[in-house]
C-alpha cells in the first residue's frame, strides 16, 4: 500500500461548508471558561522560567543580591513596577534596579507572590511584609496582613497594631476592629507602656471616647494620671487630660481623697477649678444646668455585650415570682441564679455598672415599697432603703450614680410623684413630679434625658410623652407616639427609642415605633411577632430584645430580637422559669467574660 495523504484542512472546509444550526442569533453562546486555569499553569510557567533565569530582562538588587525577575510580569502585578516602566522613568531601561530599606527575604516573597499568588504570613514576618507591600503598592497584601494582625490583638499590643495599621493606609475596616478591641479591653490596655507613650493627641481622643468599658470612672482617672507621671512635661497638660475625666461621675469622696490631693493636679491652678466645679456638681443640684465643663453621660460601651437579667414576673399558675434568670447572648442560653427575697411581679428594674436594683412591684396581695440590689461580682441580694411610697407597675432609670423612680400604682390611684435614690447615702429624696399620673409606662434614658412613654391613669391610656432634663431637673413634652398604650416595652438603641408591644385599651399590640431625637418624630417599624402586653424592651449589642408579656390569653415565656439593619424581628431562645411582666435589665459585660 502507498502512503495516506493527509487531508487538507483548507479543502475539507470548504467541502463541509458552513454548517446549519438552529439559530443565526449572534447572541446565542457559550463562553469557554478556562481563564483562571491557564493565568494559573501560565504563571507557573512564568515562575519555572523566572527560577531558571529564562528570558529575564531585569534584576532586583537587595541587599547585595540580585532577584531575577520579567518586567512585564512586574509591571502586571505589581503597581510600584508598572509606573516605574511605563512613564518613562530612569529605571524603565535599567537592567539591575536596586531596591533599598527593604530584606532580601520580603521582596523575594513578595515577587514570589507576584508570579505564584502565594504568600505565606507569619508573626515574624508581617510587619516587613506590610512595609513591603506598602511600598510597592501591593493594597491586597498590605489588607491581608491587616487581618492577620486582627486575630493576633492582645491589650500588649493593641495600640502598636492599630498605629502601624493607620501608617499603612489598611481599610478603615481593620482600625475599626482595632479600637474596638482597645475600648472593649481599656483596663488592661492602659496598663501597658505603648499607653503611656502615646502623644497628647492620642491620649485625649482615647480618654474622652464614650465607649470606653470601665467598672467606674475611677479606671479613667487613674489610667489619667499613670500618663502624666509618665513624663513630668507632661504636667503642663494635666488640665487637658483631666477634661477628659467625667469629674461628676465620681463619688464626692473620691473627688475628695484621691483627685483633689493628686500631687499633680493640686498644683495645678486650672485643675483645682475643675475638682471644684465637679464639687459643685454634687452639692448644688440646681446649677448643674449651668456647669458645661464636662460630659455627665456615663459610658456607653455602645459595643459591649451585656447579660439580660430577668425579675419577678409571673409562673405558670399566674402567681408571683422571685427567681431571677439570665441570659448569655453569646451562649444564646437563659440560666438561674439566686432569687429576690420576695415575689413580686410589676417589679421596677434598672442596672448601674454590674449591680441590679429590683424596686416596688406586687407580690399577688400588696404593692410594696421594697428596694433590693444584686451584685453580680458577689452573686448577693442586699435590701436598701425602701421607697417613701409603695408602688407596681413603675418607671425606673440610672442616670450618672442616681437612680430615678417615677409613676406607678400604689393600690389606690395611678402615681406622678418621683423619687431619687443616692447611692452613696442610701436615702430616697423627692424629685419633680410629672405633668400626668402614669401607671405602666414605658421608660428610657438617652443622654441627660429620662423618657416617659405613654401609660394610664386609670381613666384613659396615653401615647403622650414626658421628659426629664436631670440636669435642670425640669419635665418637658415631646411628640406624642403614634399609637396610645400601656403595659409595653421601651428601650434606647443606637441614640434613638424603640417602643414595642403594650395595650392601647382594646387590642393587645404587636406594634413598634421609633423616636428620633434629632428629626423629633415617630415612625413605624416591623411588627413583631406576636402580641405582647406587659413586654420589656431592652438593647444590648446584639440588638433590641422583647422579653415575655402576655398576648390577650396567655402569659409568655417566649422573646424575640430585632435587627434594625433589616428591620426585622426574630424569635429567639425562650425563658426557662418565667412568663408574664418580667422587669429585665441588661449587665454590661465584656466578651471574654461571658
Amino acid at each position: 500500500m502507498g502512503e495516506i495523504e493527509e487531508p487538507n484542512i483548507t479543502e475539507l472546509v470548504d467541502r463541509i461548508g458552513r454548517i446549519p444550526l438552529c439559530t443565526d442569533d449572534d447572541y446565542d453562546f457559550q463562553k469557554l471558561e478556562i481563564l483562571d486555569e491557564m493565568y494559573r499553569k501560565s504563571y507557573e510557567i512564568f515562575n519555572e522560567m523566572r527560577s531558571k533565569c529564562q528570558l529575564c530582562d531585569v534584576a532586583l538588587v537587595v541587599e547585595s543580591r540580585k532577584l531575577s525577575a520579567h518586567k512585564v510580569i512586574l509591571a502586571a502585578t505589581i503597581p510600584y513596577f508598572r509606573g516605574m516602566f511605563t512613564l518613562d522613568m530612569m529605571e524603565a531601561s535599567m537592567k539591575e534596579i536596586k531596591i533599598e530599606d527593604m530584606n532580601y527575604e520580603t521582596v523575594d516573597a513578595l515577587l514570589s507572590f507576584a508570579y505564584t499568588g502565594e504568600l505565606r504570613i507569619s508573626t515574624s514576618n508581617v510587619q516587613s511584609i506590610m512595609l513591603g507591600a506598602n511600598f510597592f503598592q501591593m493594597q491586597e497584601v498590605v489588607q491581608h496582613c491587616g487581618d492577620f494582625l486582627i486575630t493576633r490583638l492582645h491589650p500588649s499590643n493593641a495600640l502598636s497594631i492599630r498605629d502601624f495599621c493607620k501608617l499603612m493606609n489598611v481599610d478603615r475596616n481593620v482600625t475599626n476592629k482595632t479600637e474596638d478591641f482597645i475600648q472593649k479591653h481599656f483596663t488592661s490596655v492602659a496598663k501597658d507602656e505603648d499607653f503611656k507613650k502615646l502623644s497628647l493627641e492620642d491620649t485625649v481622643i482615647l480618654l474622652d471616647s464614650d465607649n470606653l468599658y470601665v467598672d467606674s470612672e475611677e479606671q479613667i482617672f487613674n489610667a489619667a494620671m499613670e500618663w502624666l507621671k509618665y513624663d513630668k512635661t507632661r504636667h503642663q497638660d494635666a488640665a487637658k487630660i483631666l477634661l477628659c475625666v467625667r469629674l461628676p461621675l465620681l463619688s464626692p469622696t473620691f473627688l475628695s481623697s484621691a483627685v483633689a490631693t493628686n500631687s499633680i493636679i493640686k498644683k495645678d491652678i486650672p485643675c483645682r477649678d475643675l475638682i471644684d466645679e465637679a464639687k459643685d456638681y454634687h452639692l448644688l443640684p440646681e446649677r448643674r444646668q449651668f456647669l458645661k465643663s464636662f460630659k455627665c453621660c456615663p459610658r456607653a460601651c455602645q459595643r459591649i455585650p451585656g447579660l439580660i437579667v430577668a425579675i419577678g414576673g409571673l409562673m405558670h399558675q399566674s402567681q408571683s415570682k422571685s427567681s431571677v434568670e439570665i441570659y448569655n447572648p453569646i451562649q444564646k442560653k437563659w440560666s438561674s441564679i439566686e432569687g429576690v427575697t420576695t415575689l413580686r411581679t410589676r417589679v421596677g428594674v434598672a442596672v448601674h455598672k454590674r449591680q441590679v436594683y429590683a424596686i416596688g412591684g406586687f407580690n399577688g396581695q400588696d404593692r410594696m415599697d421594697l428596694v433590693e440590689k444584686f451584685d453580680y461580682d458577689t452573686l448577693n441580694w442586699v435590701k436598701l432603703s425602701p421607697l417613701n411610697r409603695k408602688r407596681s407597675a413603675l418607671a425606673a432609670a440610672f442616670v450618672s450614680n442616681r437612680l430615678y423612680v417615677c409613676g406607678g400604682y400604689d393600690g389606690n390611684h395611678s402615681l406622678s410623684t418621683m423619687e431619687i435614690y443616692d447611692i452613696n447615702k442610701n436615702i430616697w429624696e423627692p424629685g419633680p413630679p410629672m405633668e400626668n399620673q402614669r401607671s405602666a409606662a414605658g421608660v428610657t434614658v438617652l443622654g441627660k434625658h429620662i423618657y416617659v412613654c405613654g401609660g394610664h391613669d386609670g381613666m384613659q391610656i396615653f401615647g403622650s410623652v414626658e421628659r426629664l432634663d436631670t440636669e435642670s431637673q425640669q419635665w418637658e413634652r415631646i411628640p406624642s407616639m403614634i399609637q396610645q398604650r400601656c403595659r409595653f416595652g421601651a428601650a434606647t438603641y443606637k441614640g434613638k427609642i424603640y417602643v414595642a408591644g403594650g395595650y392601647d385599651g382594646t387590642s393587645f399590640l404587636k406594634s413598634v415605633e421609633v423616636y428620633d431625637p434629632i428629626e423629633k418624630e415617630w415612625a413605624p417599624c416591623s411588627a413583631m411577632n406576636m402580641r405582647r402586653s406587659r413586654v420589656s424592651l431592652v438593647a444590648t449589642n446584639e440588638g433590641l430584645f422583647a422579653v415575655a408579656g402576655f398576648d390577650g390569653e396567655n402569659n409568655l415565656c417566649s422573646m424575640e430580637q430585632y435587627d434594625e439593619t433589616t428591620d426585622q424581628w426574630t424569635i429567639s431562645t425562650p425563658l426557662t422559669c418565667h412568663e408574664g411582666g418580667v422587669g429585665v435589665g441588661v449587665i454590661p459585660m465584656p466578651p471574654h467574660m461571658l
